[in-house]
């Protein structure tokens, strides 16, 4: 495995598909488009070295192929560290679907994607992310078995991806704020989706004042009366004095320009590939002295829940599991602190240790 340093000077946006394969190490990439769907996904397996590439398929209205093809690399990376740091047989891959997940579904073009799913013969598991529902799934699920998260088994993953990041934030809480309750802490979270709704509700029970932005109206109205969450403007959440920063929607938000304005203290979210920049952000995040929770690490809850699934577990096992990112998160920043190493450097290093000891054996 390409060591993730050494990645950072890769632009994404060199048209060479196969330059930056290699260069992220990647196996295989599968681009799909139909006609008579509308259908445009694109599937990338990063590594599949401890087991099949399991991740989910997310939904969104790209701006260009060119960001829609960054986003699934990044992504399919990260989940085979965040698949090997939750300790799971699995490797790591993802698959986007370029269009309007409020407009643009249809089962047709659902199950147009589940055969191409298919046709990797169970070299990738996908199921649901950002823009997709369980529903999606079942569509997807009629041409290929190839997918976890289904209704009246493993279900929607959002509510352990939301646990497990609530114990997370508890964890860096402990450490930053000398107690790991919530309670009386101000949290601004980014993104009020599936995994922000949940997250929102385990913050306000605890008595957490949340602030909360979204694109989307309908879920920012919904969060606000049901939790009492504060709305505010999508550039407004980063100029805010709150105890904790928790991005939960699309990566990169924090960057250059975010961080000379976070006064948060800990940044613990949901999102993936919340770093714009692993080697610069990172340690930038580290010299302000914030405690940064690796985003594949604290978000890890969804993919548990999807391996309870595909390994016959239990849900009540999977919420354990989730659970126990609790003692990961510590385990992290206390090697962060002992090292003056940054925590996602920390995290890296775990993930890659143990696929290098599998590739041994």
């Amino acid at each position: 495995m390409a060591d993730i340093l050494e990645l950072q000077d890769v632009s994404l946006e060199d048209k060479n598909v196969l330059a930056q394969m290699v260069n992220m190490d990647h196996e295989q990439v599968l681009f799909c488009q139909d006609r008579a769907t509308g259908l445009k996904a694109i599937i990338a397996v990063h590594n599949t070295v401890l087991g099949p590439a399991l991740g989910g398929t997310r939904m969104w209205n790209y701006a260009s192929e060119v960001d829609a093809l960054t986003d699934v690399l990044r992504l399919s990376r990260g989940m085979t560290y965040k698949n090997s740091i939750s300790g799971l047989n699995l490797g790591g891959g993802k698959a986007v679907i370029i269009g309007n997940s409020h407009t643009d579904k249809n089962e047709a073009l659902f199950r147009r994607f589940g055969q191409f799913v298919e046709s990797l013969s169970g070299k990738y598991i996908t199921a649901e992310d950002v823009g997709i529902s369980p529903q999606d799934m079942v569509w997807v699920n009629q041409e290929t078995n190839h997918v976890a998260g289904l209704p009246g088994k493993s279900g929607d993953p959002s509510p352990v991806t939301a646990y497990g990041v609530y114990m997370g934030m508890k964890a860096c809480a402990k450490v930053q704020l000398g107690q790991d309750s919530l309670s009386g802490i101000k949290v601004a979270v980014q993104g009020a989706g599936h995994v922000g709704q949940y997250l929102i509700k385990h913050l306000t029970d605890e008595g957490a004042q949340v602030f909360v932005s979204d694109v989307y109206e309908p879920s920012l109205k919904e969060v606000s009366e049901k939790y009492g969450a504060t709305v505010v403007g999508l550039d407004e959440i980063y100029d805010l004095d709150v105890d904790v920063y928790a991005p939960c929607a699309l990566g990169a938000t924090v960057n250059d320009d975010t961080l000379s304005r976070l006064k948060c203290s800990i940044i613990a979210g949901a999102a993936n590939n919340q770093l714009a920049n692993e080697a610069i952000h990172g340690q930038a995040v580290m010299d302000k002295g914030i405690i940064y929770a690796p985003d594949y690490m604290i978000n890890a809850g969804g993919v548990i829940n999807c391996f309870a699934e595909v390994d016959e577990r239990t849900a009540e096992w999977a919420m354990d599991k989730a659970g126990q990112i609790y003692n990961t998160t510590l385990e992290i920043i206390n090697g962060s602190r002992a090292n003056n190493i940054p925590t996602y450097a920390i995290a890296n290093k775990m993930a890659e240790d143990r696929i290098k000891q599998a590739m041994k054996k």
